[in-house]
């Protein structure tokens, strides 16, 4: 696991508090993070919904310093299942 999704999962975890769903983001040629009811590690299980996006997007999205709606909405995130999930995610990161 790279020292970035270290980070990633440990800032995942500090944020998601009630996040009951399940989300999976994928970061292609870094891996996959999945997030659950038991908080968010590295997997590539199966989830309601998949998000995608490059690294760099994905930082700025655990920073706060892009919306996941706006990143969405112009093309950095794509998002593939349950859109309800990918909300609900989204409000517990907020």
């Amino acid at each position: 696991m790279s020292d970035q999704m270290d980070q990633a999962i440990a800032a995942l975890n500090q944020k998601i508090s009630n996040f009951t769903g399940s989300a999976k983001f994928v970061i292609p040629g870094q891996g996959s993070v999945m997030i659950d009811e038991n908080g968010a590690r590295e997997s590539d299980e199966e989830a309601a919904v998949t998000m995608t996006a490059d690294a760099d997007v994905f930082e700025a999205i655990m920073s706060g310093d892009m919306d996941p709606t706006a990143a969405f909405m112009t093309g950095k995130l794509t998002i593939d299942g349950d859109m309800g999930q990918a909300m609900a995610l989204a409000q517990a990161l907020a």
